[in-house]
């Protein structure tokens, strides 16, 4: 499916100075990063242009200072893996002027400081940007997880830069999800989980135009279930959304998309890793049980959607993964859709950590390394940093 935008086969980039919005944006523990794979997302763009002839200037924020000097948050750590795993010499740069200097350095590979040090970023200041944009000859956008925010160094600098385009790992996680979008194969179904109902509503609602199926996890199905009249206990739910949730279902039914309700449930008085799990029918919820997982009568009615679709919809776990007795649902699910002969897209951290933890994650078809930005390429929603990028190849 072809973007509507410029990529690096569009511009002349090789021998030149390239200015890379990657995501960097990990964890770290002890001062050292605990997981490299943002990281190695990134290598094949970076390699790309190393062998090229580019030198390469990597630009990217980590957690989120605000705008002032954090030593916790420096991107020091993000340097030297990115050396080790790259094998390239990596060259911190405190500041836009340490960066420009560095150009002229032995390193062909710099790296600039946490953006979100810098108080222009977070507010999309266009002189910040226009610094940013104009620190190489070209500028290429590649960080997906961050394209749904208008900040300086996706959006501003993206209009600043004499030459700008997309790089490889965005333009690959459009072209994903896009397609999953617009144009898959049927049957199609959605899985979302998640704490709150509110928060998904729009992506819901886009999601009852294309899906065929849509099972419900988390907080997000005790509030269907509140909607429905089912009693849910303690459980996380919001009560305040309950009409707005029967709505929504009663939208499903009118256009016939199968909204399955749980057979049976995990549940347990808290959701602690030495709470006692119990598995109850869905209507022998007590009053004082909380909804921690869907139970294995449960998984076994929902995986054949999954095994027998053509397209697979995956946001968020079905429940708390963290803890052992609560992990099955989640985990029989994500077996059940790895067996699926279609195509399989899944995003959002949480996601991603349970099919990590249960040694799926390379079974599935496509792995897209945004959140936020992945619920909101799905649903239709606003992309700055793709409509800056779209508005250079107008203009050429």
């Amino acid at each position: 499916m072809a973007v509507a935008f410029p990529t690096l086969h569009d511009v002349d980039w090789r021998g030149r100075r390239v200015v890379v919005r990657e995501d960097f944006n990990v964890p770290l523990e002890g001062g050292r990063v605990a997981s490299d794979a943002r990281l190695r997302a990134a290598l094949p763009t970076l390699r790309l242009l190393l062998e090229g002839g580019a030198h390469v200037a990597c630009l990217s924020h980590l957690g989120r200072p605000r705008g002032a000097w954090d030593p916790s948050l420096s991107l020091a750590p993000v340097a030297a893996a990115l050396d080790e795993i790259l094998g390239e010499r990596v060259r911190l740069c405190a500041t836009s002027d340490a960066l420009i200097s560095g150009w002229g350095g032995p390193e062909r590979v710099l790296l600039l400081e946490n953006l979100r040090f810098f108080p222009g970023e977070a507010r999309d200041d266009e002189d910040w940007g226009r610094v940013l944009g104009t620190l190489g000859d070209v500028y290429v956008m590649d960080a997906f997880a961050t394209a749904h925010r208008a900040e300086a160094s996706t959006h501003s600098a993206v209009l600043a830069a004499p030459c700008a385009c997309a790089g490889p790992l965005l333009v690959a996680e459009v072209e994903a999800i896009t397609r999953a979008r617009d144009a898959p194969e049927r049957p199609v179904v959605a899985i979302v989980g998640g704490a709150k109902v509110s928060t998904k509503f729009s992506l819901l609602g886009a999601l009852l135009e294309r899906v065929d199926a849509l099972l419900l996890g988390g907080g997000i199905l005790n509030t269907v279930l509140a909607a429905r009249g089912v009693g849910v206990g303690r459980s996380l739910h919001e009560a305040g959304e309950v009409d707005a949730t029967a709505a929504l279902l009663a939208r499903a039914r009118a256009r016939k998309v199968e909204v399955p309700l749980p057979i049976d449930v995990v549940v347990a008085r808290a959701p602690d890793p030495t709470a006692e799990a119990d598995v109850r029918p869905l209507g022998a919820v007590g009053a004082d049980d909380m909804i921690l997982d869907i139970g294995p009568e449960t998984v076994a009615a929902w995986s054949p959607l999954c095994r027998e679709a053509g397209t697979v919809l995956w946001n968020g776990p079905l429940g708390v993964f963290e803890h052992p007795q609560f992990a099955d649902g989640t985990r029989g699910l994500a077996q059940a859709v790895a067996q699926s002969r279609g195509y399989t897209l899944v995003g959002g951290g949480d996601t991603l950590a349970a099919l990590e933890r249960f040694g799926l994650l390379g079974a599935m078809s496509y792995v897209s390394t945004g959140g936020g930005a992945f619920l909101t390429l799905l649903e239709g929603g606003r992309m700055p940093a793709l409509e800056a990028l779209a508005a250079r190849g107008r203009s050429g």
